[in-house]
């Protein structure tokens, strides 16, 4: 699209800024498309991550450390697990231990979010200078 008077292309035209944030919101609607797709009860565990990971994302918080600590996210993931199940389902336990496998989901799916959100941040919060 050159000038008629120069014949020359305007200069905001010789380095577009790229689409990031339209990239971003068609990234965003494909990941909710297939959260649909998760089981129940993936989907109830889910709503808990998120709302953990909703008070992490502040300025300095540990989810965007360059290397998160192990313990701290064990220990998130513990919190998550308090709220989702039930005191009366873990009563009759011994001592109320924690359901492995359902810890191991637990964590796959908040490392997975944490994942998700360090991306976001890194693609639409980059300076661009």
């Amino acid at each position: 699209m050159p000038n008629d008077y120069t014949g020359k292309m305007p200069f905001y035209l010789t380095y577009p800024m790229p689409n990031v944030y339209q990239t971003e919101k068609e990234y965003e609607r494909d990941m909710e498309r297939m959260k649909e797709l998760y089981p129940r009860r993936m989907k109830e565990l889910l709503a808990y991550v998120e709302e953990e990971c909703d008070k992490m994302e502040y300025e300095g918080s540990m989810m965007y450390d360059e290397y998160p600590d192990r313990v701290l996210l064990y220990k998130v993931s513990a919190d998550i697990y308090d709220k989702a199940v039930p005191l009366e389902q873990t009563e009759h336990r011994r001592g109320r231990r924690r359901d492995r496998d359902l810890m191991d989901v637990i964590q796959v799916l908040l490392f997975d979010e944490m994942h998700r959100r360090r991306g976001r941040r890194r693609r639409c919060c980059q300076r661009w200078w």
